[in-house]
C-alpha cells in the first residue's frame, strides 16, 4: 500500500493542498456574507452557484482534458481558480461573489476531473483500494485543517482571500514538476437517469437527497453557528469536527451493512441523521454539546452516499456498475444545487434552526421513504451484496477508481 502511495504522491499533495484552500474559501465566503449583512436566501444563492459550477464542469472538462491534456488543464484551471478567489477581495457584493463561486465550482471540477483520471491510470487491480484511499485521506483531512485558518489574525479584510489564493496556488506545483507521465484521459459515461432509478430506487434518491443534505451544510452551517454565538476559532473546530466525524463512521456502517441487508443500514443511517439533526436545533449553547452533535450528524451524513451506491451496485453488473456510479454522483450534485436554497429559504422563515430542521425533513422522509421500499421489493441475498466502498462525491470519473471496477485484464494479470 505505501509503495502505491508514494507513486502518486504528487497528485495526492496537489489534491491536499487545493482542498485546503477550497475548504477554506467555502466557509470564509459564507461569513463574509453573513457579516456584510446579506440575507440567507442570497447565501444560499451564492453557494449554489458553486455547486452549480462543480455539476456542470464535472460534465464539461473532460473534453477539454482529452484536447490539450492533463497539465494545461490542471494549471488552467488552478491560475483561474486562484485568480478569482483573489478577486473577492475587489469589489463585496454578493452577486459577484455568486459569479465568483460559480467560477470556483467550475475549476475545482477541473481539478478533480483531471486528478482521478490520473490517479485511475496509475491504479490496477491491486492498487486500485489503497489509491483511492489515499485520495480520500488527503480530500478529507486538506478540507478539515483548511477550516483552521479562520483563526489567522488579520486586520485587512483581503488578507484571508490572499491566503487562500496562496495555498490554492502552491497545489499546482506537485503537478507541473512531477514525473508521472499524464495519462490520456478516460472518461466516465452516466447512466440515464431513469434507467439508474429502475435499478434501485431508494439508491438513486437517497443520493439526491443527500446531496441537498450536504449541499445545505456546507453552504449555511457556520452561518448557523455563527448566530449561535460562536467565534471564528470555535466556528472553524465545529466545521472540522463534523468533517473529521464524517470520515470515522463511513467505515463501520459500511462494514455493518455488508453484513446485513444494507436497506436496513441506510434507513437507521437516515434515521440517525434526523436525530442528529433535531439535536442540532435545540442546541442552543457553544460547548461539547454541540460539537458531539456535529460529529454524529457528520459520521450519518457523511457515509449515506457511499451506502447508496453499494446499494445501487448490488443491482447491476460488473459491466454498468462505473457508469451507474458516475450517475449517482450527478444525482448527488443535482442535490447539491438545490440544498442551499432550501436550507436558505427554511433559515428565513424559521430562523437560524431552520437549517437543520431541513436536512432533518429531508433526512426523516429518506427514512419513510426507504421503509417503503422495504416493504415494496424483496431484499438482496447477503451472498450476492458487493462489498461496501468508500467513495468521494467528485466527478463521474472517481466511478473508475472504484476497486469493484478494476479491469477484467487487471485481474487476469493479477491471478496469472
Amino acid at each position: 500500500m505505501i509503495e502505491s502511495l508514494l507513486r502518486v504522491r504528487s497528485l495526492l499533495t496537489a489534491i491536499f493542498a487545493l482542498m485546503v484552500g477550497s475548504g477554506f474559501l467555502t466557509t470564509l465566503v459564507s461569513l463574509r456574507l453573513e457579516r456584510a449583512g446579506s440575507g440567507t436566501l442570497m447565501i444560499g444563492l451564492v453557494s449554489t452557484a458553486y455547486f452549480a459550477g462543480l455539476s456542470i464542469g464535472a460534465l464539461r472538462v473532460a473534453p477539454v482534458v482529452h484536447r490539450v491534456g492533463h497539465i494545461r488543464v490542471f494549471a488552467a484551471v488552478v491560475s483561474l481558480f486562484s485568480a478569482s478567489t483573489l478577486a473577492y477581495g475587489l469589489f463585496e457584493d454578493a452577486w459577484f461573489w455568486a459569479c465568483l463561486r460559480f467560477v470556483d465550482g467550475l475549476c475545482v471540477a477541473g481539478v478533480f476531473v483531471c486528478l482521478e483520471s490520473w490517479l485511475n491510470e496509475k491504479a490496477d487491480a491491486r492498487t486500485r483500494g489503497s489509491i483511492l484511499a489515499g485520495y480520500m485521506v488527503a480530500l478529507y483531512l486538506g478540507q478539515a485543517l483548511g477550516q483552521f485558518l479562520l483563526n489567522l489574525d488579520v486586520q485587512q479584510p483581503a488578507v484571508l482571500f490572499m491566503v487562500a489564493s496562496l495555498v490554492i496556488s502552491l497545489a499546482s506545483i506537485p503537478v507541473l514538476l512531477t514525473r508521472i507521465a499524464a495519462p490520456a484521459p478516460g472518461e466516465a459515461q452516466p447512466f440515464n437517469m431513469a434507467r439508474l432509478y429502475a435499478a434501485s430506487p431508494l439508491g438513486a434518491v437517497g443520493a439526491a437527497m443527500t446531496g441537498m443534505m450536504l449541499g445545505a451544510f456546507y453552504g449555511l452551517a457556520a452561518v448557523h453557528v455563527r448566530r449561535l454565538g460562536l467565534d471564528l476559532a470555535a466556528t472553524a473546530l465545529f466545521m472540522s469536527t463534523v468533517i473529521a466525524g464524517g470520515v470515522a463512521l463511513q467505515w463501520p456502517l459500511g462494514r455493518l451493512s455488508d453484513r446485513f441487508d444494507r436497506r436496513v443500514v441506510i434507513v437507521g443511517t437516515f434515521a440517525g441523521a434526523a436525530l442528529c439533526s433535531l439535536a442540532l436545533v435545540f442546541i442552543t449553547g457553544t460547548g461539547a454539546p454541540l460539537l458531539l452533535a456535529g460529529a454524529m450528524f457528520g459520521g450519518a451524513s457523511f457515509a449515506l452516499y457511499p451506502l447508496c451506491v453499494a446499494h445501487t451496485n448490488d443491482h447491476l453488473d460488473d459491466s454498468t456498475r462505473v457508469a451507474a456510479t458516475g450517475g449517482l454522483v450527478l444525482l448527488y450534485s443535482i442535490g447539491a444545487v438545490l440544498g442551499p436554497i432550501g436550507g436558505a429559504l427554511a433559515m428565513t422563515v424559521a430562523g437560524s434552526q431552520g437549517l437543520f430542521l431541513f436536512i432533518a425533513a429531508i433526512a426523516a422522509g429518506m427514512f419513510l421513504f426507504g421503509i417503503w421500499r422495504q416493504a415494496a421489493s424483496a431484499p438482496v441475498p447477503g451472498p450476492l451484496q458487493g462489498d461496501y466502498q468508500l467513495l468521494p462525491r467528485t466527478t463521474p470519473v472517481v466511478a473508475m477508481l472504484d476497486p469493484q471496477a478494476a479491469d477484467p485484464d487487471d485481474t487476469a494479470q493479477e491471478q496469472s
